[in-house]
C-alpha cells in the first residue's frame, strides 16, 4: 500500500479510537461520583441512625 493511502485510514482509526477513549474517561469520571455520592449518602444514613 502507499502512503498516501495509509495516512487516511490512519486518521479515521485515530479519531476512532479517540472516541473510545472519551467515553471511558467519562463513565469513569461518573461512577467516581456515584461512588462519592454512595458514601455521601451511607454517612448520612448512618448519623441519622444514632440519634
Amino acid at each position: 500500500m502507499k502512503l498516501s493511502h495509509f495516512a487516511p485510514i490512519a486518521a479515521i482509526l485515530a479519531v476512532v479510537t479517540l472516541a473510545g477513549c472519551a467515553n471511558t474517561i467519562r463513565g469513569v469520571g461518573a461512577d467516581a461520583a456515584n461512588t462519592v455520592n454512595a458514601t455521601q449518602n451511607a454517612g448520612h444514613r448512618v448519623a441519622n441512625s444514632a440519634q
